[in-house]
């Protein structure tokens, strides 16, 4: 039998692996080559069914259905990917296209976007999509007393319309050539509209799978959604919050779960000879960071962030924490591949005498400083704090390292002590990373950061449509936030998860987010 027609059947799943094995080794192949061809052949085709278990390193009990107040990846698998959709979508390529939106279109500069929608798109509840749920899921985040990480991605939202049942115009205050990309982000998710106004509560909405049960900090679960407007493959899906590494990765060992994500750098090599166990590692935009508060002491002092941004040996964190998963970082949080990259200088390396000099800048002789740490901040969270003490130490600084509790870290810890660690999943452009994290009044902006001359250029340079010059004034962002910022961007990881053999995925991973960008119950499957 042809080895192509074969490996079709496989595909198919009409022929066994038994059958398909004998048959290859008659061909010629060795039994070794004939069950590699097999397995590939097998996850080459989606196929539909099973039920999918996922553990994330992510979730508290003060999770909510809010889209406005997703913190985290866990937030963004279950209440986004999951269960709702967006007008467009990252695909894994980078690029921006349609999801909810059939089509969309710029004009008058990039200061009007029209969206068109797919017809016929439901809600779980049964209610057909429309304008007026578009509206209301977008000017949820717009309210004076919003609270919303995403109402600075849209503060140049003037206006938001139906133009009859399929159509909505976005009017900007100024042009952004970027604003497909915000229309992306997993905070603004499509809501059925209910008495003038975004229904969150009821956890409705039009993505893969419909809500079963939603116990914050304990376990989500959906069942596959008939109407969905594209393919997904899995019949129900469970996403549980792990916190501990070890517990999540015994999860996966002992098969309570098919997927975890932020593998255990130190004991992946466990994992990779289980025969069981795959891994899925890509590069992505993703970044650990150790945030300091700029309008408390001795944060305000611009002096002292550089003195500790050239107290900290990266290299060694990179060495024994991501222990060569990942890069260091510099200080600025546009990954090297992402669009209008550039490496500000100098180098803030590990220099301790060049600490030392930025304390005498600042008056200082010495410094102690509290920095809180968790591993819910991200895996290896205080091991990299010890190693931060143990460098900076050689500079004069003594850094007291207070080992937080992971539940409730993100209410507790971040954006409310004055230096703790932290991640981020990166975005897709240079404005959504600096519109989020950085822009003065961000909900956010973790630094609580104020600086005139990059607000102005970040306004400026998302309505320019000359790409060279867009390209200098994200130059000047990224040398600013390097010089002036108080976020120590410590390294880029890269994004490193595990699964079991029997589950499949595309060729090409996201780098948007962590979790093939989030969307991991919608694009993985059962072999």
């Amino acid at each position: 039998m042809d080895l192509n027609l074969m490996k079709r059947l496989v595909a198919q799943g009409r022929m066994s692996r038994r059958d398909f094995i004998q048959l290859s080794v008659a061909t010629g192949l060795t039994v070794a080559a004939a069950n590699t061809a097999f397995v590939s052949a097998a996850r080459a085709e989606p196929k539909k069914g099973g039920r999918f278990r996922i553990a994330v390193g992510s979730g508290a009990t003060t999770d909510t259905l809010d889209p406005a107040l997703y913190p985290d990846t866990f937030n963004g698998i279950w209440g986004w990917a999951s269960l709702r959709s967006s007008l467009t979508e990252v695909q894994a390529d980078g690029s921006i296209t349609g999801d909810a939106a059939e089509t969309f279109e710029a004009s008058k500069g990039a200061t009007e976007w029209v969206f068109k929608l797919r017809k016929g798109i439901q809600f779980h509840g049964g209610k057909t999509l429309d304008a007026d749920d578009v509206v209301v899921s977008i000017n949820h985040h717009r309210s004076a007393d919003s609270k919303s990480a995403a109402k600075s991605l849209l503060t140049s939202v003037t206006d938001v319309k139906a133009d009859g049942k399929d159509t909505v115009i976005i009017t900007l205050s100024a042009g952004n050539a970027d604003f497909p990309y915000i229309a992306s982000d997993y905070h603004i998710p499509l809501m059925p509209a209910k008495d003038g106004k975004a229904d969150w509560q009821s956890g409705d909405g039009t993505g893969p799978y419909k809500m079963k049960t939603f116990e914050p900090g304990v376990r989500a679960e959906g069942a596959r959604n008939p109407n969905y407007f594209r393919d997904t493959w899995f019949d129900e899906i469970v996403v549980l919050p792990i916190l501990d590494v070890n517990a999540r990765t015994n999860a996966l060992v002992t098969g309570e779960v098919d997927y975890i994500d932020r593998v255990d750098l130190k004991t992946m090599s466990l994992l990779q000879r289980n025969d069981k166990i795959g891994i899925a590692e890509v590069s992505g935009f993703a970044h650990y960071i150790a945030p300091m508060i700029t309008n408390v002491a001795p944060f305000d002092d611009v002096n002292v962030r550089l003195a500790l941004k050239y107290a900290i040996d990266r290299e060694q964190i990179v060495k024994k924490v991501l222990l060569g998963h990942g890069s260091v970082g510099n200080d600025s949080p546009i990954a090297p591949g992402m669009p209008f990259y550039a490496d500000p200088s100098p180098k803030h390396g590990y220099d301790p005498d060049m600490a030392k000099s930025y304390l005498k800048k600042a008056g200082l002789s010495s410094l102690k400083v509290d920095l809180s740490a968790a591993d819910a901040a991200f895996a290896g969270a205080v091991d990299a704090a010890q190693i931060m003490r143990e460098s900076a130490a050689k500079a004069g600084i003594d850094i007291n390292v207070i080992r937080e509790p992971n539940d409730g870290y993100w209410d507790a810890v971040w954006m409310k002590k004055p230096w703790c660690l932290g991640y981020w999943s990166g975005r897709p452009t240079a404005d959504l990373m600096f519109t989020t994290a950085y822009a003065e009044g961000a909900a956010w902006n973790e630094t609580f950061w104020k600086n005139a001359r990059f607000n102005e250029l970040l306004g400026t340079a998302r309505s320019e449509l000359d790409q060279a010059k867009r390209a200098d004034m994200y130059r000047e962002m990224q040398q600013i936030v390097h010089d002036d910022g108080g976020a120590m961007v410590l390294m880029f990881y890269n994004y490193v998860g595990a699964h079991a053999k029997n589950v499949a995925h595309p060729d090409k991973l996201a780098r948007n987010w962590d979790v093939d960008g989030l969307k991991i119950t919608q694009r993985w499957w059962f072999a």
